[in-house]
């Protein structure tokens, strides 16, 4: 007999499984038609039924895991299907940061289950699977390290050049060349008086209700709002 409050194991069926797909706004390549494809030939192939389906849209790989509901619903689907698999397209579906790849992989076999590519990295037991599967979760950290560094540095040239990175700033608007900034001189007037009026006491509708009156318009087009003018006093 089991010791009072420890937990059971049941171990799930391997001929079920339960299907994750992720995509992050940087990667466009595997999207989740491709991932559910790649993952349907891989169950056809061993036999294997998959009895629920779940993505997260617009996720990074680094992401943790209590900021992906669709994961964590992948995770209980397993006892609730009685599935002995969790399988992804590749194992960058699942994590691009080694910490989390293991948390997961801890996560399912807490319910009996195992995390599964069907593009067949590091499958198996072994310790050389393992060892696999942990230099494929490195290499997909090392990638998204390396994406986040390119973009970084492609950021820096642009901002350089004088192009614009981001939201226009207050004051700003984009040249006719469509890239680099130029004075906005109403705006940048707008943007001096809101500052003034509210050190001197006005409140932002009041603000709002006065910039209307002097004939500045802003960037919308439309008469200020209060939540407009808190924006340029901070």
């Amino acid at each position: 007999m089991a010791s009072k409050g420890k937990r059971i194991k049941v171990a799930g069926d391997k001929r079920i499984a339960v299907a994750y797909l992720r995509v992050s706004t940087e990667d466009q390549a595997l999207g989740p038609e491709a991932q559910r494809a790649a993952v349907e030939r891989w169950a056809a192939a061993r036999g294997v039924t998959v009895a629920a389906w779940f993505c997260d849209q617009g996720v990074s790989g680094a992401a943790p895991i209590d900021r992906r509901p669709e994961l964590l619903a992948a995770l209980a689907a397993l006892p609730a299907h009685g599935a002995a698999l969790l399988v992804v397209a590749k194992r960058d579906r699942l994590a691009r940061d080694t910490m989390i790849a293991a948390m997961v992989e801890r996560m399912a076999a807490d319910v009996g289950a195992t995390v599964t590519s069907a593009a067949g990295e590091g499958e198996g037991d072994g310790p050389e699977a393992l060892l696999m599967r942990r230099l494929v979760d490195a290499f997909a950290e090392y990638e998204r390290a390396l994406i986040a560094a390119r973009t970084r540095a492609a950021l820096a040239v642009k901002s350089a050049r004088g192009e614009r990175v981001g939201a226009v700033p207050l004051g700003m608007r984009l040249a006719d060349d469509g890239r680099t900034l130029a004075l906005d001189a109403d705006e940048a007037r707008a943007v001096e008086l809101v500052r003034e009026l509210r050190g001197a006491g006005w409140t932002l509708r009041a603000i709002a209700a006065d910039l209307d009156a002097r004939g500045l318009r802003s960037r919308t087009g439309r008469p200020w709002h209060p939540q407009q003018v808190a924006r340029m006093v901070g």
